[in-house]
């Protein structure tokens, strides 16, 4: 029997390694005593032609699949030789509004990932994208020099973390109220710039500073307020509370229809006598 080839860039084929089309897969490991290996999917970070994309083109790697215990410190670390790195970044899922962001705060919302990550990789210069794309593994995550913490150890490196500096803490808040601030100041410009200025079709802006201030209650008016309601619960009664109630009261009203029909007869017998009721 003749045996059957295997086909070129199988699973089987040595050196092959399944990818994502359009990602190289890049080896790496945790330690040197683990065995097997986690593969990154990087390729260069492109965006729709008419999109802004906050990441700037022909230096941005992407990269999907990094793992929980990756930081970017890490990242940064093993993709070093390939060039000057600027930033790295971490995040949930990929960015979908290419809009601007407004920069993380370290002391606020601070969500840990609880999965897999992405990353996005900004090199110096566009050659650090293609050195990366080219990069041969595995990799190792955790060194001596520059080793990984886990388990407990990573646990008493969180706690010390989240431990704040006050004077830090204090110097983001005095900046983020600086910005907050002087936003508000900015709408409150445009906003009295634009009042009472028609539009191309003629239409004017309302604002807020159109309307009338409404002056706050005083505590005679709401004295008065509250008197008033206490007055018309007092004269408000319970009608038809219970059953022989309400049985009484249609019998009175059905009286009361009877007895207007009544009269209402003698009141026409009347217009005939005096000839005064001409229904044709």
């Amino acid at each position: 029997m003749v045996a059957r080839k295997k086909k070129p860039g199988a699973c089987g084929h040595e050196g092959s390694i399944p990818s994502p089309p359009g990602y190289s897969a890049i080896p790496v490991k945790f330690s040197e005593k683990q065995r097997a290996s986690h593969y990154l999917y990087v390729r260069q970070h492109r965006v729709r032609q008419d999109t802004q994309s906050t990441w700037p083109p022909n230096r941005t790697l992407f990269i999907l699949n990094v793992p929980p215990y990756c930081t970017e410190e890490c990242l940064s670390r093993l993709l070093s030789s390939c060039g000057t790195i600027k930033t790295v970044e971490l995040q949930e899922k990929p960015d979908l509004a290419e809009s601007p962001k407004e920069p993380k705060s370290k002391y606020f919302h601070q969500k840990p990932a609880q999965g897999f990550q992405v990353a996005y990789v900004v090199f110096q210069k566009p050659s650090g994208v293609s050195a990366a794309l080219n990069l041969k593994g595995p990799l190792l995550l955790s060194t001596e020099s520059h080793p990984v913490k886990s388990g407990v150890h990573k646990w008493i490196s969180d706690y010390e973390d989240s431990v704040l500096d006050p004077e830090a803490l204090r110097i983001e808040v005095d900046t983020f109220m600086e910005a907050y601030d002087k936003k508000i100041a900015e709408e409150e410009t445009k906003a009295k710039e634009e009042e009472g200025v028609p539009d191309e079709e003629g239409w004017v802006k309302v604002t807020r500073r159109g309307r009338r201030p409404v002056l706050p209650r005083t505590e005679a008016a709401s004295l008065r307020v509250l008197e008033k309601e206490k007055r018309k619960r007092a004269r408000k009664e319970l009608l038809n509370f219970y059953a022989w109630q309400h049985r009484e009261s249609k019998m009175e009203h059905l009286a009361q229809l009877r007895k207007k029909f009544e009269e209402d007869k003698q009141r026409i017998e009347l217009m005939r006598a005096q000839r005064k009721f001409r229904p044709y």
